[in-house]
């Protein structure tokens, strides 16, 4: 049997506890995007709503009613004995104890090939319930052999059982689960009851408000799956607005807000323009109006309208129903760092990092009581409650590498006493990996011809493959190097 693994590029953490990169390690490239695709499957199937909205947004029926778990979306692979785990992001995880676990069950049961999906959380030792916060910190960097063991599998679904997907038969799904992995502690189905719309908001009670679970998820091979959880309120700076078109001008459309980070600069975390009252439209439009300064960073809504920039200082609280700081790939969501210049009164673009996205944000009301400074617009309201990577990086930290040029061609033809010029410039950025900002690859094209109008044109092509970038430059070389030009350089 050929091993679905490249041992030799994973890395030893602790003990048998091994990580890796998919993109590495693991030798068909499929599994990767069969993990990735069905992250995305399960974020257009599942509605998220809060208590209030569930009570009339769930139509009434049977329904497996799960406590959720505060984990990492993770599939399980399996394949005559070998077993291991990988995310969205690529990250490929062997060797635990609840690797070792699972692999004895599906042996047991007679399984041949598995992908089964869940989450990776950690059994904490007190007891409490265990924060995403946990399973980042133990499953990256665990502190010794007993972190290790904490880390345990929720299962939630079976996408692929000796070629059969039983994704769409949940009901079989999880009376498989228990079949094959019983009463395991570490590698198990979500606790689950079954029930009508009436149990559902029961459990939530028991589950989130009493036992202080994250929320509860609610599935229905018919009626769909549903994700309920409490909403979070956030307090955040306001930094622009927009104004309402057609009959809704004279009022606000939407908020522009930010997070301020431990150096004081602000990143921009989310719009807002649910919530308002009609007359709060108005008066909060009148509020920010006389407010309005320049800007170097522009940022327009979903009308394609340019936010209004405020000096800031007014501070806002808004519900959310979810905050989520990866896409449905595992890569990070990266928010645009921007700088108050108090002297020049002005906004300047600094850089983006990794952050988060607020999923379905509400005005709740202007904060009187607090000012946009780093303790009453605080980070710590966003990662208390998702992992937010590079969190204590400064925003002028970044040092980028030098850029590398490829080629050069500089070419000059004289007309009527006067000489033309144009250069052409292809290099290499070196920051694609560093800073999502910049391409791979620059194709640069200088034209200049003093008789023009005007003289000195620009052109510009950008690419993250080589190939693409190095046919696009002999394109135009031969539109634009032709005839009477002489290459000088």
């Amino acid at each position: 049997m050929k091993s679905l693994l490249n041992k030799d590029k994973l890395t030893q953490l602790l003990g048998d506890y091994y990580v890796g990169k998919a993109s590495e390690c693991i030798n068909d490239p499929d599994i990767l995007r069969q993990v990735r695709m069905r992250r995305r499957q399960l974020g257009r199937m599942m509605m998220a709503l809060d208590r209030d909205k569930a009570k009339y947004r769930i139509p009434a029926g049977d329904y497996f009613i799960s406590r959720k778990i505060d984990g990492e979306f993770t599939c399980l692979v399996y394949n005559e004995g070998e077993v291991f785990t990988v995310n969205p992001g690529g990250t490929v995880r062997m060797g635990a104890e609840f690797h070792k676990r699972a692999a004895k069950h599906l042996k047991k049961a007679g399984i041949k090939s598995a992908l089964i999906g869940g989450e990776l959380y950690v059994n904490r030792p007190d007891g409490k319930r265990a924060w995403v916060h946990d399973v980042v910190r133990v499953a990256r960097k665990p502190e010794d052999q007993a972190a290790v063991d904490s880390l345990g599998f929720g299962i939630f679904n079976i996408y692929d059982l000796d070629g059969v997907d039983l994704s769409m038969h949940y009901a079989d799904a999880i009376q498989k689960v228990q079949q094959i992995f019983g009463k395991d502690g570490l590698v198990h189905s979500v606790e689950t009851v079954i029930g009508d719309e009436k149990t559902i908001f029961k459990q939530y009670a028991k589950w989130v408000d009493g036992e202080g679970a994250e929320g509860v998820v609610v599935r229905s091979d018919t009626a769909g799956v549903f994700k309920i959880k409490p909403r979070h309120t956030l307090d955040l700076a306001v930094v622009g607005f927009t104004e309402g078109i057609d009959d809704r001008a004279g009022m606000l459309h939407s908020l522009l807000l930010a997070v301020i980070r431990s150096d004081g600069s602000f990143q921009i975390v989310s719009r807002v323009g649910g919530g308002f009252s009609d007359e709060q439209r108005v008066e909060i439009l009148k509020l920010l109006n006389p407010q309005v300064v320049e800007s170097e960073y522009a940022e327009v809504n979903s009308d394609r309208v340019a936010y209004q920039m405020i000096k800031p200082g007014v501070v806002v609280e808004i519900s959310c129903l979810d905050i989520i700081s990866r896409t449905s790939h595992g890569s990070t969501i990266d928010r645009m760092i921007i700088e108050w210049d108090e002297e020049q009164n002005h906004w300047e673009g600094v850089r983006r990092l990794p952050l988060c996205s607020i999923i379905s944000p509400q005005f709740l009301r202007i904060r009187d009581d607090k000012t946009a400074n780093a303790d009453d617009v605080r980070m710590s309201q966003l990662s208390d409650i998702t992992e937010i990577p590079e969190l204590d990086r400064s925003a002028d930290e970044l040092v980028l590498p030098l850029s590398t040029v490829m080629e050069r061609i500089v070419a000059t033809k004289t007309l009527k006493e006067a000489t033309m010029v144009r250069k052409l410039l292809l290099w290499k950025t070196n920051k694609e990996d560093v800073a999502r900002d910049y391409p791979a690859y620059v194709l640069h094209l200088t034209n200049y011809s003093p008789n023009r109008k005007e003289p000195l044109q620009h052109e510009i092509r950008v690419s993250s493959s080589e190939k693409q970038i190095r046919a696009l430059l002999q394109d135009w070389k031969k539109k634009y190097i032709v005839g009477g030009w002489q290459i000088i350089e």
